[in-house]
């Protein structure tokens, strides 16, 4: 295969547990999964998409879930034995770097809700701005509550959005393979056991690729001081990627408003979208569908 047969390739992972405070299905994984799968399939609008799913200690009902939603042609179901939210992380990394199918690669999380046909547009935007490194398609609310977002953002507008730079996000995101190949080993850092720590933050490794507030001293006394666990999120970045942050790239990762998903946690709902309305829709349709 070559590098074009594919619009996109996406390692989706997957876990047969609640893990959060979704606003829906909170008692019943399997239909929280199918739920988001649903949604991210619909969002994928025409887009041609190799799919690996990467199923944690699931139950055969999960990868049923997938030849639901996605032709057999273009999937490969990977069966793992319980490796966890980091050890699952460390194989998306290998298999989106090494495959030879896409140029565009996509980190998916089980728990993310999409808007409808919005996900060619983050696709079309890096593919046309060259200072479009990374793409998150979650608004996140942290960045208008938490004091570590208080930074100055580049601002784009593409496809009907405003796009602003970020220092961070979790860990779903687009990127193209060419960048995954350069930073694999300060994404893989959320995975590195060492005598003191379990592994990077996510958070963590993202602000030592963008570098936002990460030079800034007077942040790090202040969090300290205050005991806030932004500290944490800044030491951790220079403890596991300090190389990285002295000698490496300024990355840009970049955020859409309004928000193209959002992460399914009760608190943590991408502002200014009535969620809830989009959710009871796809959930209609699969109930009426006999799901």
């Amino acid at each position: 295969m070559t590098a074009t047969n594919y619009d996109l390739a996406v390692a989706y992972r997957i876990y047969p547990k609640v893990s959060k405070a979704p606003p829906v299905f909170g008692d019943n994984k399997l239909k929280l999964a199918e739920l988001c799968l649903k949604s991210f399939k619909n969002s994928l609008g025409s887009l041609k998409v190799k799919m690996w799913a990467l199923l944690d200690n699931c139950p055969s009902e999960y990868e049923e879930l997938f030849k639901k939603y996605f032709d057999i042609n273009d999937l490969e179901i990977i069966k793992l034995p319980g490796i966890g939210n980091r050890g699952t992380l460390k194989k998306q990394i290998h298999i989106l770097s090494e495959q030879n199918v896409s140029k565009i690669v996509y980190f998916a999380e089980d728990d993310y809700f999409y808007m409808p046909n919005q996900f060619e547009t983050m696709v079309n935007f890096i593919r046309n701005s060259k200072d479009v490194d990374f793409l998150s398609p979650y608004d996140n609310p942290d960045y208008y509550n938490l004091d570590l977002h208080r930074y100055s953002s580049k601002i784009k507008i593409f496809g009907n959005r405003h796009w602003r730079s970020v220092s961070c996000t979790t860990v779903t995101f687009l990127t193209s393979r060419e960048n995954l190949r350069k930073v694999k080993n300060v994404i893989g850092t959320y995975s590195k056991e060492t005598t003191y720590t379990k592994g990077n933050y996510d958070s963590s490794y993202w602000m030592s690729l963008t570098k936002y507030k990460v030079f800034n001293l007077f942040a790090l006394i202040k969090y300290l001081v205050l005991g806030d666990r932004n500290f944490f999120r800044i030491a951790k970045a220079w403890f596991f990627c300090w190389w990285q942050i002295l000698f490496g790239k300024r990355w840009k990762l970049w955020v859409p408003t309004p928000s193209i998903a959002t992460h399914m946690e009760s608190n943590g709902l991408a502002p200014n979208i009535d969620w809830l309305k989009l959710m009871d829709k796809e959930i209609n349709e699969m109930n009426s569908r006999g799901c």
